[in-house]
């Protein structure tokens, strides 16, 4: 029998993966070059458009965490272990081989090849799947652990390993694993801190077992603590992340200073900026979902499914406003090197941010029915496989 989902949390999720696509749409529409961490160059639009989509990463993977300890209530914990180890491995396989060929680039010759963020959801469900033997307290303390901790390796650099190299790339430092005039294969989600956010996820689920007058006292506190750790964090500008702000050419450009924090790796002060307004969603929506924002909470029960159809329908759009442009869509298909991921824009491509918050919002609603009729599917079906998408 199906148990109850836990509504919040879809509602939570469902808002993020609607914000993840306009980072997605911008990928692939907006302009080519434009680096929004660039003080120097970037508008405050541009900027705000990328920081927006920041939360979108740390909440899936401590979404992950958290739907893997209430999968306790219908799984042993021997069998919660063997399914988070086979659907992290599945994972795995999906982003190297299904989402990067048919999806994300529409190409087979691995020529340029970006580990992204199901590649390290894969690897930190695997290491979940060893954790959850462990009692609660002790996964938290690890997952906190490598949180905090991790950025007192930031001056440690991958040459230093020798041929070990890659494997610091995999761990810590974003970096290339195969560099030759044939394949580059880049990891730009190193797996440490992401492994941590997974893990405290999973601890956030024992919560949901308590009375909930208690739990909303501890998502709120925890977020507002999350949140003024990192303003304290922030201002002292010593330890948390590998970039410090600095005073910039006006006021509003040192704000974004200060909010600019690495993401590759998640840096503990980017992790507490965007966590802690995560915590404080899951409180104010834990007393049930405004009827406006009910439609969240379809792209909510289907994320992977999301994921999925709307990067393949970016693409595809992609590729016909390009054939109704120039007349061809080679470039659609072509990444030559990681500043033309994931495609090779051809001459004089882009398009203005209103334009690509157009086509955003036109993507997620026209993927609506598609993902509610999954939705309906999902809930009235127990098939295995369900579980892995």
């Amino acid at each position: 029998m199906k148990q109850p989902r836990l509504e919040s949390v879809d509602l939570v999720r469902g808002i993020i993966m609607i914000i993840m696509a306009l980072d997605h749409t911008r990928d692939f529409f907006g302009m080519p070059g434009d680096n929004p961490s660039d003080l120097s160059r970037a508008s405050v639009a541009l900027f705000f458009t990328r920081w927006i989509t920041n939360i979108c990463a740390p909440v899936f993977f401590l979404l992950t965490g958290v739907s893997g300890y209430l999968a306790l209530r219908r799984r042993s914990t021997s069998d919660l272990s063997r399914f988070l180890f086979t659907r992290g491995l599945w994972l795995i396989f999906l982003e190297v081989v299904l989402l990067r060929c048919l999806v994300m680039q529409f190409n087979f010759d691995y020529h340029v090849t970006m580990l992204v963020v199901i590649w390290a959801l894969g690897w930190a469900m695997i290491v979940l799947s060893l954790l959850v033997r462990l009692p609660t307290p002790v996964i938290a303390t690890f997952g906190l652990i490598l949180i905090a901790c991790h950025n007192f390796f930031d001056s440690v650099q991958a040459a230093s390993f020798g041929a070990f190299a890659p494997l610091w790339n995999i761990l810590h430092a974003p970096g290339f694993v195969i560099s030759d005039p044939q394949h580059q294969v880049f990891v730009a989600y190193p797996l440490i801190p992401w492994i941590g956010v997974t893990a405290i996820g999973y601890a956030l689920g024992h919560v949901y077992g308590w009375e909930p007058e208690r739990r909303r006292r501890f998502l709120l506190f925890t977020g507002l603590g999350a949140s003024v750790g990192f303003v304290v964090l922030r201002a002292i500008n010593i330890y948390g992340d590998p970039v410090r702000w600095t005073t910039q050419k006006s006021s509003v450009y040192t704000v974004l200073s200060f909010l600019n924090t690495n993401k590759y790796p998640p840096s503990l002060l980017f992790l507490l900026m965007t966590l802690g307004p995560a915590l404080l969603m899951l409180w104010v929506f834990d007393g049930g979902t405004p009827r406006i924002l009910r439609p969240a909470l379809v792209y909510g029960k289907v994320p992977m499914f999301f994921y999925i159809t709307h990067f393949a329908l970016i693409h595809l759009l992609a590729v016909v406003v390009c054939f109704a442009r120039y007349g061809q869509i080679h470039w659609m298909f072509e990444s030559n090197s990681l500043d033309q991921f994931p495609v090779n824009p051809p001459p004089g491509w882009g398009f203005s941010l209103p334009v690509t918050y157009l086509i955003w919002i036109g993507v997620v609603a026209s993927l609506y029915p598609l993902c509610a009729w999954f939705a309906a599917v999902k809930q009235r079906r127990i098939d295995t496989w369900l579980s892995y998408l």
